[in-house]
């Protein structure tokens, strides 16, 4: 969620944009080659979960957050306007938080992708299995990244432009065509049984439910696909929202469901599923096919690009939330020092505080000794919060219709009420599936106790919802006067 992203809403449209444009955009927010592994693992039943996450998540989220969007154009605050409307001050003030600690908790995760990545550009790919020199990339990269974001804007703005073309689309491009020249050479195809293995092997299309710890990498794979509703505020600025957007929609949907797809059957393809590790699965297709193919010697140069793309990503994110958190802040919901900003008006107390939280996240992977577990482990603590948020995004949009079903919407979820409550009672009802299958330990990898599991996730979710309420119950009146002067 970039800062642009953020301040869309400043104002009503200022200009046009394209159908394309829109998709692209929303495209850009939520592909990402970090989530590749997460569904190749799951081999062909990443069918039914790409298509449960699109068609119960995805759809729901960008129309609803379409309809808010176009309600609160004028509006600075994102989220915490859409939810403070219906549910009051402390309601917006959770769900902003929760939009900005999920960010927070998501960081270790993207950085500990890039770190695997940075692995292989040094020729040790097996450092990508080292704790301490995952935890150690991911505080070190972060705090680069901060230094970088207080500068100002523009220069993270153009590190995330080059970073996401060079480090996402040109790896993810190549991954989908090794994978198809893997399967046209004749080359055993990793997700497809062997016959030799078992006579009445066949494909599945359906995960194997043996319980809720089965499908408990739904919550991550429904997690991949969040982010569509950032782009919803520019729905305003097409020419015709009505008709447009669920044009833009549509082909988003369709694009972001393709490269995920063909993105994670290539993964797949080549390597086999008990080998795949989350943080590093895209590095180990590349160093299996070019190998190959005699191109060995490009696997440290794809590296360094998906490196670069997964750092592009933190920059683009990195002050977006936390620019909301910060019209909180000025609004009296926070302690008046977390508003202060520099002189590039930037809030430097928020990205220090985040930072000192990303850097105590971090510290799981020097304590966990799979990697794999630590990365999927504050993954779940991420989604758990995160679909929070979209509940109550949910629920003000419907509350919304009932209370105030003049006030202007440049874009209405179609079908009347009828509509509204059918779109968002079904991604309501998507989202908490998801939020309850991120307590269980999932059965694909060795997580150790599941007490253990769930108790770093339950705690983990409980601390973080639980101090913006309780940070609003020792709110002061003097917190609203504050200064918008940097330091």
């Amino acid at each position: 969620m970039t800062e642009t992203t953020q301040a869309a809403g400043t104002s009503a449209a200022k200009g046009r944009i394209s159908v394309l444009g829109l998709a692209m955009m929303t495209v850009a927010a939520v592909v990402s080659l970090r989530g590749l592994p997460l569904m190749a693992d799951e081999g062909t039943t990443l069918l039914f979960y790409i298509g449960f996450a699109s068609l119960i998540f995805l759809v729901p989220a960008a129309l609803v957050a379409a309809e808010l969007g176009g309600m609160f154009a004028q509006s600075t605050g994102g989220v915490y306007d859409w939810v403070k409307a219906p549910f009051g001050a402390r309601a917006g003030f959770v769900a902003i938080w929760l939009q900005w600690i999920q960010n927070v908790v998501w960081y270790p995760t993207v950085l500990a992708f890039a770190a695997a990545s940075l692995a292989y550009v040094i020729g040790k790919p097996s450092l990508a299995d080292d704790g301490i020199y995952t935890g150690s990339v991911i505080i070190g990269a972060y705090w680069f990244a901060t230094a970088i974001a207080l500068t100002g804007t523009s220069a993270a703005a153009r590190f995330t432009s080059v970073g996401f073309v060079l480090g996402t689309v040109v790896p993810g491009l190549l991954i989908i065509a090794l994978g198809a020249a893997w399967i046209a050479e004749g080359n055993a195809i990793a997700f497809l049984p062997q016959a030799a293995e078992s006579a009445q092997a066949h494909i599945r299309l359906f995960p194997h439910i043996t319980g809720l710890s089965s499908i408990a990498f739904l919550g991550g794979i429904v997690l991949l696909f969040a982010g569509v509703e950032v782009h919803a505020v520019h729905a305003n600025e097409l020419k015709d929202p009505h008709r447009d957007f669920p044009k833009a929609i549509l082909l988003s949907v369709a694009i972001i469901v393709v490269l995920f797809l063909l993105g994670s059957l290539a993964l797949a393809a080549i390597v086999p599923a008990d080998k795949i590790a989350l943080d590093q699965g895209p590095m180990q297709a590349f160093s299996i096919a070019l190998s190959g193919f005699n191109l060995g010697w490009l696997v440290p140069i794809l590296a360094l690009l998906i490196a670069l793309g997964a750092l592009a990503g933190v920059m683009s994110w990195i002050t977006g939330p936390s620019r909301g958190l910060l019209r909180t802040a000025r609004d009296g919901e926070l302690p008046p020092f977390l508003a202060r900003t520099n002189k590039n008006g930037i809030q430097v107390v928020i990205l220090v505080v985040q930072g000192c939280i990303v850097t105590v996240l971090a510290s799981l992977y020097f304590f966990l000794k799979n990697v794999s577990v630590a990365f999927f482990l504050l993954s779940a603590m991420t989604i758990t919060l995160y679909l929070v948020m979209y509940m109550m995004m949910y629920a003000a949009a419907v509350r919304l219709r009932i209370t105030h079903p003049d006030m202007p919407r440049s874009y209405k979820v179609p079908g009347g009420m009828t509509g509204l409550l059918a779109v968002a009672g079904i991604g309501f009802a998507g989202v908490a599936f998801a939020f309850v299958t991120s307590f269980f330990p999932p059965s694909q990898l060795p997580v150790g106790s599941p007490a253990t599991y769930v108790g770093v996730v339950a705690a983990g979710f409980v601390v973080f919802t639980g101090l913006p309420i309780l940070i609003h119950s020792l709110k002061r009146p003097s917190w609203v006067k504050v200064e918008d002067e940097g330091n």
